[in-house]
């Protein structure tokens, strides 16, 4: 089986970007991967796409040979929906064609467009990630999908609103030296406790914003790399996905999310690694309380104790097990389709030394990427790891 290794990452910055279009940012976070690999776009063999809700935001279906042609490669391509998890799966899908041997050089990556889009059809557009008949018939959008997680979460454990701020200071300090981040400035546990209330328990800032923002993999096999002597010092050696009931009120628990376990589980059993041997975590943090839930389910804490763990310093830059190095969703931003390549990139340059918060994590050696897709319906986690 052929070790799958990161020859390439690259990104735009994420925020608002007046007056581009999907394709000219996917080309420019596209072609960055590309000259970062030092790959031409007649080697690419396979191109994996994820993307949302381009219908609705540019009113653009059949994404993937457009983004394609935006980077000048004709190889076959596909675009891959799965909410919010969208590029975490076209990362899964890859990884599986190079480890079986049927592809040697890939493009994975995704791009989402949504501030040309008002806030409501915003909101509208991304609960359509939800239950149609069930949720969204009611009103339920993702804050107050979320917040119902939270209160049930406290209800079960304890915890509080000033536990989610620790996570949203630590997250917005974090995005203050990425270059790429949507709200690279810090903030503090007043402005997040006294910031207008979204969906109560959550206020402004223990949401991610609303981004436009594009990323890109050039991903190959060990033999391709190999013979062309590329500079690939990281490497995916694990890759897991899982699924969840789409409806809150048909799972058995909303303070738990059985899909990353179940995806963390598949990743960790691939590269043979156990929770305690990951250095840092990148996850899906639409909400400060999705940052609790992915830790309990990726086994980076007990349930019930992830609550505490950025107010205990667990998950800060200096502690034992850092979580969102790059600022995570919540300040660095969350462009839809490309958030799980995003992540994937952020680790690679956290080992490889390439990215401004690799200084935080030295020796490291292993780090994951956990992406999430609705209420985490969908997930895919990631192991990545320094090839020795």
């Amino acid at each position: 089986m052929s070790k799958t290794h990161v020859a390439g990452i690259g990104l735009t910055p994420f925020g608002a970007h007046e007056g581009r279009s999907g394709r000219d940012l996917f080309a420019e976070a596209g072609l960055a991967a590309l000259n970062d690999a030092n790959v031409h776009p007649n080697a690419v063999e396979e191109v994996y796409y994820g993307n949302f809700i381009g219908e609705l935001a540019e009113g653009q279906g059949h994404q993937g040979p457009l983004m394609a042609d935006a980077i000048g490669v004709t190889a076959p391509t596909r675009r891959l929906e799965g909410a919010c998890a969208s590029s975490g799966l076209a990362v899964r899908d890859a990884v599986r064609a190079i480890e079986s041997g049927q592809t040697d050089v890939a493009i994975v990556g995704g791009m989402e467009r949504l501030t040309n889009m008002s806030t409501t059809a915003v909101t509208s557009g991304l609960a359509t990630a939800a239950d149609a008949a069930y949720e969204g018939r009611a009103g339920i959008t993702f804050p107050g999908a979320y917040a119902l997680m939270a209160n049930a979460y406290f209800n079960q454990y304890g915890g509080s609103r000033t536990d989610l701020a620790h996570i949203a200071v630590k997250n917005h300090a974090n995005a203050t030296t990425n270059p790429h981040a949507h709200f690279p400035r810090s903030i503090t546990i007043d402005e997040a406790l006294n910031a207008p209330m979204v969906a109560s328990p959550l206020g402004l800032y223990d949401a991610c914003p609303i981004s436009d923002g594009a990323a890109a993999l050039v991903l190959t096999s060990e033999r391709y790399a190999e013979s062309r002597s590329l500079e690939t010092p990281v490497a995916i050696t694990g890759s897991g996905a899982g699924s969840d009931r789409l409806a809150l009120q048909d799972r058995s628990s909303i303070t738990y999310t059985p899909a990353t376990e179940e995806a963390a589980t598949d990743a960790y059993d691939a590269a043979g690694i156990d929770p305690k041997d990951i250095d840092f975590a990148e996850v899906h943090d639409c909400f400060t309380i999705a940052e609790v839930l992915a830790l309990e389910s990726l086994g980076l804490a007990e349930r019930g104790n992830g609550i505490r763990h950025a107010r205990d310093g667990v998950t800060t830059p200096d502690g034992r097990i850092p979580v969102n190095l790059s600022g995570g969703l919540k300040a660095k931003g969350h462009p839809v389709g490309a958030t799980g390549a995003a992540q994937v990139a952020a680790v690679t340059g956290l080992l490889s030394g390439s990215h401004p918060n690799a200084s935080k994590v030295p020796d490291a050696t292993v780090g994951i990427a956990h992406n999430a897709g609705g209420t985490v319906a969908s997930a895919t986690v990631h192991v990545l790891e320094v090839i020795k």
